[in-house]
């Protein structure tokens, strides 16, 4: 029986992915010189929420937290993160601002 090596990667390396893909969207209208959307402070990224995609603006910080991470897992799972959209978090927008809200306390 032969052993098959994993083709997941280590979690630092796909948090670096997403954080790359969030804040490289190219240079358009509301972008800096550098591809970074103009509305989004250092240190944050956009996600979109729900059936309307609606943009939130959220610490990078919160990568490391449990319960965004398996937003993030939820999303790779279903849209995954190889795509010019955007992150997209697979929930409903109540539920995406409850656990942001247990996130911040």
């Amino acid at each position: 029986m032969a052993i098959r090596k994993s083709t997941k990667l280590p979690q630092a390396e796909v948090i670096k992915q997403i954080v790359r893909r969030c804040s490289s969207f190219g240079k358009k209208q509301g972008y800096d010189e550098e591809g970074l959307p103009e509305d989004v402070p250092k240190g944050h990224f956009a996600v979109y929420v729900g059936e309307n995609r609606t943009r939130y603006i959220v610490p990078i910080s919160w990568l490391a937290h449990p319960q965004f991470q398996t937003l993030l897992q939820r999303a790779e799972e279903e849209f995954g993160f190889n795509h010019d959209m955007g992150l997209t978090i697979p929930c409903d927008e109540v539920v995406f601002e409850f656990l942001t809200s247990m996130i911040r306390s």
